[in-house]
């Protein structure tokens, strides 16, 4: 499991979003209050953001725990941005990969996170890894689910889909081939956020024209923060939050009608 938050918003420092709040993705690397599994997230960091006049998002990761990295205090206090993506981990399996295993995963002006597990990885995703191109599968950042999850959300990207609808179809196939996997998904392109709840807490603060938060969990103690309900896919803007109902898997899907999942 992990913790992980995007943010939208007037450019600030990285840590006046990420390490100064009381409750913030700083201090959850050790004492989350609203983790389903797992007890501490030292098993790395990573935030990306956006700088102005720049698509593409820069990243700072780290194989080790955030309140062990001396250098990101510096770098929390001086960078600034306008939208940010970033994520401590409690890794599936401890030691994978190192810091290439750390979210935010990046391609193209995209970062990505995922807060859950897929059950009986790897076995359970063989077939559905057969669906990706062989160079997608020789290009993984990382022997991860999380990192085979991305490349599955990325290809549809890629392939034209909009954000809601790449999340929500990767969410429901990854679900249908490992029942009961958590998917909790966070995807930004510096202007959006999209995200599903899919067996793990999600949060959005939402303050319209200003900003817009979406977490894993609440950084503070605003009551303004709303919580997802679970199978839910959302999609943020600065100025406004859309909650859509995910399918609910049929159990025979083969002797029903298909139905796409709504953006």
């Amino acid at each position: 499991m992990c913790r992980h938050l995007a943010y939208l918003g007037p450019a600030e420092p990285l840590g006046r979003v990420l390490v100064d709040p009381a409750h913030s993705l700083y201090r959850q690397a050790w004492a989350p209050r609203r983790q389903r599994s797992g007890t501490v997230n030292a098993d790395g960091f990573g935030v990306g953001w956006y700088a102005e006049g720049d698509p593409v998002p820069a990243r700072y990761r780290r194989a080790g725990p955030l309140w062990a990295d001396l250098s990101f205090a510096d770098l929390a206090r001086v960078v600034r941005t306008t939208a940010l993506l970033a994520a401590v981990r409690d890794a599936t399996l401890a030691g994978a990969d190192a810091e290439a295993a750390a979210a935010p995963f990046a391609a193209d002006r995209w970062l990505f996170s995922h807060n859950g597990a897929v059950t009986g990885w790897p076995g359970s995703l063989a077939a559905v890894s057969r669906t990706l191109p062989p160079e997608d599968l020789l290009s993984l950042e990382a022997r991860t689910d999380s990192a085979l999850v991305w490349a599955l959300v990325l290809a549809r990207l890629r392939g034209g889909d909009e954000a809601g609808q790449a999340l929500a179809d990767t969410v429901l196939e990854v679900a249908a081939a490992a029942p009961g996997s958590r998917l909790n998904l966070l995807l930004t392109d510096g202007g959006t956020i999209t995200a599903t709840a899919w067996g793990d807490s999600l949060w959005y603060l939402a303050e319209p024209g200003r900003r817009t938060v979406v977490a894993a969990e609440p950084y503070d103690d605003d009551p303004r923060w709303t919580e997802v309900p679970d199978r839910t896919l959302l999609a943020a803007s600065r100025t406004d939050v859309l909650l859509t109902p995910l399918k609910e898997l049929d159990p025979n899907p083969a002797s029903a009608p298909t139905e796409e999942p709504r953006t």
